[in-house]
């Protein structure tokens, strides 16, 4: 699945490939743009910190590549991806996130992105998944690549197996939102969705996590959010 490239990238003189950061966290993104434009062949064009203004301007600025984290403000950064995908699926989306790729690498990858990677992997790794993307392929850790590629000779889905593999990418965005202590009219209205459709979703929530009560999906949704 993943190719490892190390070093690479156009030869010195060449153009600078121009890559854009959507991350709600300025510090980050300050420094992503120190590591990328220190390269040789990589240029910062532009950031944002929520999913309408990256879709806006990555749409005004056609980079080269986007960066693209999950949790961004009032919204899930899986959004601006499948945006992303229907409106410019040339693009190619690597997904920098604190979150566990066991359970949102491969969601992130069906949205439409073509890489993922843990924000804790160093420099280096986030540079080679930038240009295996950048030539055209497909980047996972070593550990997820081989998880999705024995699935699909099973001819299974990938999946985690966990309780929260249960839930859809919606459900999981309301659940991270609860255990931020969002109330639900609050939710409604940054997904811009009915308190109906947001009670619905809580409903289906416990139901799939096998939970008896709201009490007790405020709570393991704190747990999960702490977790991250």
């Amino acid at each position: 699945m993943k190719q490892r490239r190390r070093g690479g990238g156009p030869a010195a003189g060449a153009s600078k490939r121009r890559v854009f950061v959507v991350d709600d966290h300025q510090i980050l993104r300050e420094g992503l743009r120190m590591l990328l434009d220190s390269q040789e062949d990589l240029a910062v064009c532009g950031e944002a910190s929520s999913v309408q203004e990256g879709l806006r301007a990555i749409l005004e600025a056609a980079p080269d590549l986007a960066i693209v984290d999950l949790s961004l403000e009032n919204s899930n950064g899986l959004d601006l991806v499948k945006d992303l995908n229907a409106r410019r699926p040339d693009l190619p989306v690597l997904v920098l996130s604190m979150h566990d790729e066991g359970l949102f690498a491969e969601r992130a990858i069906r949205a439409g992105a073509r890489g993922y990677l843990m924000k804790k992997e160093a420099g280096r790794e986030l540079l080679s998944a930038i240009h295996t993307l950048l030539s055209g392929k497909i980047y996972l850790s070593e550990g997820r690549a081989q998880h999705v590629l024995g699935a699909a000779l099973r001819g299974r889905t990938p999946a985690a197996g966990g309780p929260m593999d249960r839930l859809s990418d919606r459900e999981i965005e309301v659940f991270e939102m609860i255990g931020h202590g969002t109330r639900t009219r609050d939710i409604a209205r940054n997904l811009h969705l009915s308190v109906k459709t947001v009670e619905t979703h809580r409903a289906r929530i416990k139901e799939k996590l096998g939970l008896p009560d709201s009490a007790q999906l405020v709570q393991h949704a704190v747990q999960w959010v702490e977790k991250l």
